[in-house]
């Protein structure tokens, strides 16, 4: 398929296609900010050859601070949740792989049921800007967030009641702390998606669009999870 040279110029107008990663979802992302890997490194690098030109990775620990290098203009893509929150400087594609968010307790507390967590006097741990905490701060009615670098982290430094994050780390992090239960089911689905800026050109957002469903139907998305480790069941369905 033959890019036209709009879109070319449109996406990657300093030559170069520079692609903000977030290496602090271990899911989407892995290795350094000198040599990031995973299914976002691989979808970007197939984009850059889409268009021929070369990729450049600007790497962050934090979904929030990605989507700040995309609306400062330091980065041409993204890769993060789709939220109303973003939506407004974010043009995204469907997803290309959900995951889940989960809740960590201990194992004493009477939570029980995701809807439990919702109660007054509930402090919840959430790593600040995530998808999850912009869901929570959307749909919570009783219960309190309490943001920091890690959400796991101050849950336990701050002796929360709640942990919330996304289930694989949340699995690992309750395998190392055996007083630690998650609580059965999910609280949101986290659909992850390619994003740009919404000052690009329709035809641009189309292209990105159309690449990813192309990506997802042909094995790509899938065979880059397995090559980082990931389950290829974490695969967005078609769109």
């Amino acid at each position: 398929m033959t890019i036209p040279t709009a879109v070319i110029k449109d996406l990657a107008p300093s030559a170069a296609l520079r692609v903000s990663i977030n290496l602090g979802n271990p899911v989407l992302a892995q290795g350094t900010p000198t040599a990031p890997t995973g299914v976002t490194v691989d979808i970007a690098r197939e984009v850059g050859r889409r268009l021929d030109v070369p990729v450049e990775f600007v790497c962050f620990d934090a979904a929030r601070k990605s989507y700040e290098a995309m609306t400062a203009g330091r980065a041409d893509l993204c890769f993060m949740a789709i939220e109303p929150a973003r939506e407004t400087e974010v043009a995204f594609t469907a997803p290309y792989v959900v995951i889940e968010g989960v809740f960590a307790v201990r194992h004493g507390s009477s939570l029980t049921t995701t809807a439990d967590v919702d109660s007054p006097g509930v402090r919840i741990g959430v790593k600040r800007g995530s998808a999850y905490d912009l869901f929570l701060t959307r749909t919570l009615r009783h219960a309190t967030l309490v943001r920091g670098e890690e959400g796991a982290d101050v849950f336990l430094a701050q002796d929360l009641e709640v942990a919330a994050g996304i289930r694989q780390p949340m699995t690992e992090f309750v395998g190392k702390h055996p007083e630690l239960r998650l609580i059965e089911g999910r609280f949101m689905q986290i659909q992850q998606a390619l994003g740009t800026t919404r000052t690009r050109r329709p035809q641009t957002v189309q292209f990105l669009r159309d690449l990813i469903e192309e990506l997802k139907a042909s094995g790509f998305v899938a065979d880059a999870l397995r090559r980082a480790n990931q389950s290829d069941a974490l695969v967005a369905p078609l769109a």
